[in-house]
């Protein structure tokens, strides 16, 4: 049997924690797996709402895993240098070693993300990247599978990459038989980006009043020049003020509220695509459907159809 333990630090986030319980632990969770907990110690370890579990055994436990997985955990601070050496000697031997959500801190602790591409939940992506510069963070993935090394998105997204280890191993039929016990998608479209809000990154900024005219005007054709004019500048000195001020370009920052006017429109209208393509100012539903799959890895049509909020009654998708 391939023997998974989840080790629980101080703070463990429960959700996280119970996926690769739920997946490799539960009762109808395949024959293959044996699943364990462990924590720096055995005994009490607190979670991050409030109540604590009991860890069974120690870091004893990681000497016999196959595949080691840590769950999110708050604060994000390194862990015990033990905790640390152990997930250090687990990847050395060759054991695949998974985090869930902000458990990526803990292998970026231990140095095995440096040099590759990791993820973690989009908010602490960036704190994530500020502390560790050497690991390649990107916010957009469910998860990544660098080699023997795996971090996912958060929360729901460590569903998803449970359900990858499962479809690895045991392949794709046992994986999607388990995804409909559990009752959600074998695999699901698109990204995390799909779940990012954008607001304004101008507040408080010369540039403030500017960009609350360009989004009362998003479905017309508008230029950097349209932009310099309102804010009485020439078009060079408003592209290096605007950057200076938003961290982007006005371009890039245009193009972003389009789309998120856009993905608006899908999730609380029933207009066509190319009705939305065009009150955003994406012009055409193949210039829409181009910027979703860029930014999101998706589809109008999937994105509406997993985040539209109209009533029952209202929720015939026009295409």
């Amino acid at each position: 049997m391939h023997h998974v333990v989840a080790l629980a630090l101080p703070g463990v986030v429960a959700f996280d924690l119970a996926i690769p319980a739920q997946v490799f632990g539960a009762p109808g969770s395949p024959d293959f797996y044996r699943f364990s907990l462990c924590a720096a110690e055995a005994g009490p370890v607190a979670t991050s709402t409030g109540f604590e579990l009991i860890a069974p055994r120690g870091l004893d436990a990681l000497p016999e895993a196959g595949t080691v997985i840590v769950p999110g955990y708050a604060p994000h601070d390194p862990p015990a240098p033990a905790v640390i050496e152990a997930l250090r000697t687990a990847a050395e031997r060759g054991a695949r070693v998974v985090s869930v959500c902000t458990g990526a801190f803990a292998l970026a602790a231990a140095g095995l993300l440096d040099g590759r591409r990791a993820t973690t939940h989009w908010l602490d992506a960036p704190d994530l990247s500020h502390r560790y510069p050497e690991v390649d963070v990107d916010p957009a993935p469910l998860y990544i599978d660098a080699d023997l090394i795996m971090t996912s998105a958060g929360f729901t997204a460590g569903i998803d990459l449970c359900l990858h280890l499962v479809r690895e191993d045991l392949g794709a039929d046992t994986a999607a038989e388990l995804a409909r016990r559990l009752v959600v998608p074998a695999h699901r479209e698109g990204n995390q980006a799909q779940y990012i809000s954008r607001p304004l990154p101008v507040d408080g900024t010369g540039m403030a009043d500017v960009c609350a005219w360009a989004l009362q005007h998003l479905d017309h054709p508008l230029t950097v020049a349209d932009l310099a004019r309102r804010a009485s500048l020439s078009p060079r000195s408003f592209a290096r003020r605007f950057t200076a001020e938003t961290g982007t370009t006005p371009l890039r920052w245009l193009n972003a509220q389009r789309l998120q006017q856009a993905r608006c429109l899908l999730e609380t209208t029933g207009l066509s695509v190319e009705e939305i393509a065009q009150q955003s100012g994406l012009g055409t539903a193949t210039n829409l459907r181009l910027h979703l799959e860029r930014e999101a890895k998706t589809t109008p049509t999937a994105y509406r159809r997993t985040f539209q909020r109209l009533p029952a009654t209202d929720q015939q998708e026009r295409t």
